[in-house]
């Protein structure tokens, strides 16, 4: 596969998990009525393992993929990834899908600083201009939320800006690690984390469970499974300061979802920002994957 052919099949792999992460949002979303926080990650995790293992050897990587020379990188890796799972859950808790997924969609803004100190990319202009516009579209789409708050309503706001930020670190984190580590090690690991968190939690965070809230849990879990693996996969093939736009088209499926299975519907600002959005997907998708920045060139501008 050449450069460019890896380049354009990670856009349309981040594309593909945008869809998935944002269906697993509104399923999460269901079953947050009737579930506790402990259950959501516990089943979204533990749920989660059954598609992971089953790439494992379609790919004919198992067990072999199970072995890992970095422990700890994936210890640090799934202890910030459980903590950002957790907030984004709460906020899902209290707050629409979209809006919660437009506080979501910092996170590539906030990726882009890390992104360029940490790994090395060299951002463009015009990545600049696709991420403002992304950005725009968000705070568009969470304008009507955020005018009218309510106590519920500042603890999801808050969630989500708590998700935003660890997030960015998970995501530069996990970019360094598909150097030496596969994309099914890093979730496989990250998922039995997580579960072993939230099965820790569960007596002190446990409620009764009908069948439809246990049905949502554990199509959380396989649609959030296949989802990492795919956003994994994204990430190793193209640069993260690149790829972030293509998070924002997430807000499109999850307005999509709100009017579909909630019957909440966007006002003017959300279209605007629905445009804003889209925008931004295909200024970057039209501009070509960004250079690193030389090691000499690096030192001269950091001299």
């Amino acid at each position: 596969m050449t450069q460019l052919s890896t380049f354009h099949s990670g856009i349309a792999l981040r594309l593909f998990s945008a869809f998935l992460m944002t269906a697993m949002s509104a399923v999460v979303h269901a079953a947050a009525d009737s579930a506790s926080l402990a259950q959501l990650v516990f089943f979204r995790s533990a749920v989660a393992l059954l598609p992971i293992v089953l790439y494992m050897l379609w790919q004919s990587d198992f067990p072999r993929a199970l072995t890992t020379k970095h422990p700890g990188l994936h210890v640090t890796r799934s202890l910030f990834g459980v903590f950002s799972m957790a907030m984004s859950f709460l906020s899902l808790t209290y707050l629409s899908v979209s809006n919660a997924q437009a506080l979501a969609y910092l996170t590539p803004v906030l990726v882009l600083p890390l992104a360029a100190i940490l790994l090395g990319e060299r951002l463009t202009r015009i990545t600049f201009v696709a991420i403002g516009l992304g950005f725009g579209g968000a705070l568009l789409l969470m304008w009507d939320a955020l005018s009218v708050p309510t106590e519920l309503g500042y603890i999801g706001v808050a969630a989500g800006l708590a998700y935003a930020g660890t997030m960015a670190f998970v995501r530069v984190h996990t970019k360094t690690m598909t150097k030496t580590e596969s994309a099914t090690t890093i979730a496989f690991y990250f998922a039995v984390v997580a579960a072993f968190v939230g099965l820790v939690c569960l007596p002190f965070n446990w409620q009764p469970l009908d069948l439809a809230t246990l049905s949502w849990l554990i199509l959380a879990g396989l649609i959030g499974g296949v989802g990492h693996i795919v956003s994994n996969e994204a990430v190793a093939r193209a640069p993260v300061s690149t790829l972030a736009p293509f998070d924002y088209t997430g807000l499109i499926w999850a307005l999509g979802f709100d009017v579909i299975l909630f019957e909440v519907w966007p006002g003017a600002l959300g279209l605007w920002g629905i445009c804003a959005i889209t925008s931004a997907a295909l200024i970057v998708a039209f501009s070509g994957a960004p250079r690193r920045t030389p090691k000499k060139e690096k030192s001269r501008l950091n001299s």
